[in-house]
C-alpha cells in the first residue's frame, strides 16, 4: 500500500503515482486535510481528515505497516515512519533511510532558524524534469521490488 501526503503534493507527482500504482496493481491512498477537499476526487483513493496542526500525519502513521511506502516532503514524517520498516520518499526521489534521518532532522532543524532569523525565504523550488524523473524511477523501483520482479 501506498500511503501519499497529499496537501503539498504536486499534480505532476499525483499523476505518476496513479499511473504507476495501476501498472503494478498496487493499492495507494491520498490523504489530504479537508481544506483540500474536492467534490471530484475519487473516494477509492482519496482520504480527507479534519484540519489540525499534524492530523494527516497522524492519520498515515496509525494506518501504515511494515512494507508500505509513503510518499512525504515531511522529513518528521518520514522520521516516525522508518522505523515501522516502511519505506519513505520524498517528492524529489529521495529515498528517505534511518541512517540519515537524523542528519536530516538536524539540517531541517538548522533551516527553520535561518528563516526565523529571515534568511530564507519562500518555499521550496518547483519541481524540475530530473526531480520528476528521479522520483518515477525510485517509485517504479520500489513497486517492482514489491512485485517481485527486481
Amino acid at each position: 500500500m501506498i500511503f501519499i501526503d497529499a496537501d503539498a503534493c504536486p499534480k505532476d507527482l499525483k499523476k505518476i503515482i496513479e499511473e504507476q500504482a495501476l501498472a503494478y496493481d498496487v493499492s495507494y491512498l491520498f490523504i489530504a486535510s479537508l481544506k483540500h477537499f474536492s467534490a471530484d476526487a475519487d473516494q477509492k483513493v482519496w482520504t480527507f481528515i479534519d484540519e489540525g496542526k499534524e492530523a494527516v500525519d497522524m492519520y498515515i502513521l496509525n494506518h501504515v505497516k511494515s512494507g508500505d511506502m509513503v510518499i512525504t516532503q515531511d522529513i518528521g514524517l518520514a522520521s516516525l515512519v522508518l522505523p515501522k520498516g516502511v519505506y519513505a520518499l520524498s517528492t524529489r526521489g529521495k529515498q528517505y533511510q534511518e541512517d540519515t534521518i537524523d542528519t536530516s532532522l538536524s539540517f531541517r532543524y538548522l533551516h527553520q532558524m535561518e528563516r526565523k532569523k529571515g534568511r530564507y525565504g519562500g518555499g521550496p523550488k518547483k519541481l524540475s524534469k530530473d526531480d520528476l524523473k528521479q522520483f518515477s524511477d525510485r517509485l517504479i523501483k520500489y513497486l517492482a521490488h514489491l512485485a517481485g520482479n527486481e
